[in-house]
């Protein structure tokens, strides 16, 4: 009990954070005489919210675009501050944010700062998790749990580039590996530094997805030549690490029996005897 209460404490402390942060806007800066009083007013009454949909995200990117022309520092603590959120109480939806910071900071600030939050919210997870919900880790998921404490034994020689792998390939959701990771007795600081880097794809990808959309006004431009280019070459970058890592898996890791869902070998038992 102790436990979650502390741990209810510290996620309504957070969500009295984010919400006062998000609810007192600073004023937006002078629009062009050009623009009409009542896009003024709507935006002004416009709320904050996580982004859920690909119409949403472009609307809070336009509104946040707006404020950061002369508001960069409160845009840029919100971002942090709703990313780190997400991240730290394991919530899904990360791809939308980072195709946000790349359509509000631009595909390189937006990259860099996808990767640094992503990180540091991982690895507030994993302090939250070996702080207060080790025991209900291993409660609600012992079969995934023993699964991955097998693996990681297994590659106990090769712990990073296993990490990586599951990183790279997301066997497991990237949240259930951010709480589990303090079950299986990984160090703080190869979790960190698995996170940091195997992430990159997966971020660069969203991110440079987010700030391709920004630019894009209608649906004949997702089919230009030039969008489509850049596409390829966001999708050729983002698959080499992965082929590399998967090559040195081959040789070096022990994988085999992780299936997409994360239950392996033990999952598929249990559905044979269960038929």
């Amino acid at each position: 009990m102790r436990s979650l209460a502390g741990l209810a404490a510290i996620v309504a402390a957070a969500s009295v954070y984010l919400y006062l942060l998000s609810a007192h806007l600073p004023p937006g800066p002078r629009r062009l005489q050009a623009a009409s009083e009542e896009e003024d007013e709507a935006l002004q009454e416009s709320r904050l919210k996580f982004p859920s949909d690909l119409e949403t995200l472009r609307e809070l990117a336009d509104m946040l675009k707006f404020y950061k022309r002369e508001n960069y520092s409160y845009v840029l603590l919100l971002f942090c501050s709703a990313y780190l959120y997400k991240q730290s109480f394991a919530i899904p939806g990360s791809s939308f944010l980072n195709m946000l910071a790349g359509a509000i900071f631009g595909p390189w600030e937006g990259l860099v700062l996808a990767c640094l939050l992503a990180t540091f919210g991982s690895t507030f997870c994993y302090l939250l998790s070996a702080a207060f919900g080790k025991q209900y880790v291993v409660h609600f998921f012992p079969e995934k749990v023993a699964l991955l404490q097998k693996k990681a034994e297994e590659n106990q020689n090769s712990l990073f580039f296993f990490l990586l792998f599951l990183r790279f390939f997301p066997m497991t959701p990237n949240w259930f590996l951010n709480i589990t990771c303090p079950v299986l007795n990984i160090p703080i600081s190869i979790f960190f530094f698995s996170v940091l880097i195997g992430l990159i794809p997966y971020n660069f990808i969203c991110v440079r997805t987010g700030a391709i959309l920004s630019q894009i006004s209608s649906l004949d431009d997702i089919f230009s030549w030039g969008t489509l280019a850049q596409l390829l070459a966001i999708a050729l970058m983002a698959l080499l690490p992965g082929a590399l890592i998967k090559h040195y898996s081959r040789a070096h890791l022990k994988v085999d029996g992780v299936d997409s869902n994360g239950t392996g070998q033990v999952g598929v038992e249990r559905e044979r005897k269960r038929r």
